[in-house]
């Protein structure tokens, strides 16, 4: 089953994240605003993998002391629609 999530980032470069998901993995991941390569390079990282690893593996990376990160906007996006570590 695909599921399509779009989430709004907070206190992070990025503005928002839109992930497809298929029975559990992540198909593709889109980051709107950001570091055009490291928001790439997480993209590309996780395709392919379910989503609670993409979770254990990227929830909690901080980004200069905001307390978040492009990672965990996108870890707080699959918690959000359901895939808890």
């Amino acid at each position: 089953m695909n599921k399509q999530i779009s989430y709004a980032c907070a206190g992070t470069c990025s503005k928002q994240v839109d992930i497809e998901l298929e029975d559990g993995v992540i198909r593709h991941v889109a980051f709107t605003g950001g570091c055009h390569g490291n928001t790439q390079g997480i993209a590309a990282l996780v395709r392919g993998m379910r989503a609670e690893e993409a979770v254990a593996r990227l929830k909690g990376i901080d980004c200069r002391g905001r307390g978040t990160s492009c990672p965990d906007q996108l870890a707080k996006a699959l918690e959000e629609a359901g895939h808890e570590e």
